[in-house]
């Protein structure tokens, strides 16, 4: 997410009580979390394993729970709890609204919303949208022409993004948004979370069957086709032209290769290349597991013939 103005390292240590170390000069004009960090954010971290994954991002601030030695034109604000001074700078920029059913949003020519649908505030429909029945759609959603949202589908919920404290689950505060591109349609009961700190993006012309769920900060290219019962993660990049039959289940921050085919009921656990066609679970090219499915056929004659 992009603040409202430039501030400097001071300001936002400041804020926050603590102590600033590095270049002094960093210029912040975002927040993001790691997955989608641009040059000017801040970030933070809060666990060793990712400390130098983090230092190394394009981030230009880093929130960290140790004091560590800055990279070159970077800065650090060392906290005790980062995830919580991270949610507080969320909040402090985006402070948190109940949604309610809103008359503040823009609707483009020829488009229709059922009288049951809740639209939020700062919502931007397109031309010739339609909107049908128990439609949600939350605060700050973009959506284009052409589109199609059929019944009882959400748009703009929370992501599912929790830190474990031992006796309860800390949730980071999503101020993200999402945006759904021209041409889209989108089935019933379907679910779209929106950004922790950027955008969900649904590319032009992009198929989605009912009952499925897509993730906080996933990116889905253009011409995609998702079959009903879909699982995606946050963080997930998908390509243009990917097709994904029902029942696949996606990883976290895994990346989809353009044109890639993936089989119902695959696991995808790690990205995947473009223009090959997988399935199984841990997903694998289709015809490597068409393979191993046959020799676990035959596995049985091998072993009776090993024994005789």
């Amino acid at each position: 997410m992009k603040l409202d103005r430039t501030y400097s390292l001071e300001e936002i240590a400041s804020l926050l009580d603590a102590k600033p170390l590095g270049d002094f000069d960093v210029k912040i004009s975002g927040i993001n979390e790691i997955h989608r960090v641009e040059e000017g954010d801040i970030a933070f971290v809060d666990h060793p394993k990712y400390y130098d994954k983090v230092l190394n991002s394009k981030a230009s601030v880093v929130l960290i729970d140790k004091e560590v030695k800055a990279p070159a034109g970077k800065a650090i604000i060392v906290s005790d709890n980062p995830f919580k001074s991270f949610n507080f700078l969320l909040n402090y920029f985006y402070p948190f609204e109940f949604p309610e059913k809103s008359d503040e949003f823009e609707l483009g020519e020829g488009s229709k919303i059922h009288p049951s649908a809740v639209i939020g505030k700062n919502v931007k429909i397109g031309k010739n949208t339609l909107i049908y029945p128990n439609v949600t759609i939350l605060d700050n959603v973009i959506i284009g022409d052409n589109v199609i949202i059929q019944a009882g589908s959400v748009i703009g919920s929370f992501g599912f993004y929790y830190k474990n404290r031992g006796s309860h689950f800390e949730r980071l505060y999503s101020c993200g948004r999402v945006i759904i591109e021209n041409k889209v349609e989108i089935g019933a009961n379907c679910t779209i979370d929106k950004g922790v700190s950027a955008d969900t993006i649904i590319g032009e012309n992009t198929i989605i069957d009912n009952l499925v769920q897509i993730g906080h900060d996933t990116v889905i290219g253009k011409n995609c086709l998702i079959a009903a019962q879909c699982g995606i993660a946050g963080c997930v990049n998908i390509g243009d032209k990917v097709t994904i039959w029902g029942q696949v289940g996606m990883a976290s921050s895994v990346t989809i290769g353009d044109g890639a085919i993936i089989h119902a009921q695959t696991g995808v656990a790690k990205s995947l290349a473009g223009g090959k066609t997988y399935f199984g679970s841990p997903a694998d090219e289709s015809r490597n597991k068409l393979k191993e499915m046959a020799a676990l056929r035959n596995l049985h004659k091998i072993l009776e013939q090993k024994n005789m």
